[in-house]
């Protein structure tokens, strides 16, 4: 009897002191996992802080990708509509013409037969592109209201919104003026991305030049679109 009273009392010892590891190991671990749930504010401030640094890196180079990406494609979009009109003229044995203006801040293109744009049918330059107002701006070194003459400077202005129209004739070349005399060259018509905040061009440039009486054209940028 006293054996059997020995053993339950040396077995209760040793669930005990089980127990009782049990229950430290428990709180210990407890003790921790407080310490590791959520983040002090120190820690806040440094992750918001590496944020501010990467978006103030980051940003500028973004912008600029994407006021690059809107002039290409301003500009990709006047050499198409200058190379269909060539085809029409071609195709009909009719003269065709680009006429390009700005219109609210909107630089505004129209393809069409003869010489004179009619007042309707004008389409956004890259209508599919979504521009903004002076989010692309349009200059050209042409004559306001005669056809394949450039202006007095005979460079590109941009101080001011450009206009004017580039005929070719029935072969495709560069149309006589109306005074028979032989077309300008070279005509250009030049895209630009705005300064930041104005409406003032920078020198992000993309242009296209009708180079030579035979209709040919070219791409260019930048300083080459004076």
């Amino acid at each position: 009897m006293k054996e059997l009273t020995s053993n339950s009392l040396h077995t209760y010892n040793i669930n005990n002191k089980l127990r009782q590891k049990c229950l430290a190991k428990t709180c210990h671990t407890s003790k921790y996992a407080q310490q590791d749930a959520g983040f002090t504010l120190i820690e806040l401030t440094v992750v918001a802080l590496i944020i501010g640094i990467l978006a103030a890196i980051v940003a500028p180079s973004w912008l600029g990708f994407l006021s690059r990406q809107r002039v290409n494609k301003a500009n990709d979009a006047v050499l198409a509509a200058l190379q269909e009109a060539q085809r029409q003229a071609k195709r009909t044995k009719r003269s065709y013409s680009v006429s390009f203006k700005v219109e609210s801040g909107l630089p505004m293109i129209l393809i069409h037969q003869d010489t004179v744009p009619p007042a309707s049918g004008w389409n956004n330059l890259g209508e599919n592109m979504g521009f903004n107002p002076n989010q692309v701006l349009l200059y050209s070194n042409t004559n306001t209201t005669t056809y394949n003459t450039k202006n007095a400077t005979g460079s590109v202005v941009n101080t001011a919104p450009g206009s004017g129209t580039i005929t070719f004739d029935y072969m495709g070349v560069l149309a006589s003026k109306g005074d028979n005399s032989i077309a300008d060259t070279p005509l250009k018509i030049m895209v630009a991305a705005p300064q930041p905040g104005t409406t003032a061009a920078s020198e992000l440039r993309r242009c296209v030049i009708a180079e030579t009486l035979l209709g040919g054209m070219r791409t260019a940028k930048d300083t080459q679109c004076n």
